[in-house]
């Protein structure tokens, strides 16, 4: 989840690779980190919904010894999320573990915007002063 990864475990990844056009027209993307058997490949996906990108590892990242798996960033949506459904579940809201894909890169965590949070912040925000990203 964004919030739960750590700088440490994204500081070996070298590249982070798109599979759709224009991500950057989605208001926000899911992002997890998955235990995944090579540093490279397309990661296998068993989720609902579809990929959109994933990271690949330079070459000092090192596999766990438990394992023998690398942790890899893999970013998706799920079939009810606001590009396939704006006006649903996440149509003013955003999942815990999306971030807005303009704010990613290798090695970089991403966060949530505004718009990835469904427009502008709430009265309440504008009230407290408070300003995304958190």
């Amino acid at each position: 989840m964004s919030s739960l990864i750590d700088a440490d475990e994204i500081s070996h990844e070298a590249e982070l690779v798109w599979l759709e056009k224009d991500v950057d027209q989605l208001d926000y993307v899911r992002q997890s980190l998955d235990r995944l058997p090579t540093r490279k490949a397309k990661p296998p996906y068993h989720r609902d919904g579809r990929m959109v990108g994933y990271a690949i590892l330079g070459p000092e990242a090192k596999a766990s010894r438990a394992s023998g798996t690398f942790r890899r960033r893999v970013f998706w949506l799920l079939p009810h999320d606001r590009d396939s459904e704006p006006e649903g579940l996440y149509a003013k809201s955003a999942p815990a573990e999306a971030v807005d894909p303009r704010t990613l890169a290798p090695r970089v965590k991403g966060y949530k915007t505004e718009r990835s949070e469904g427009g502008p912040p709430s009265r309440a925000m504008q009230e407290l002063g408070i300003e995304l990203p958190l």
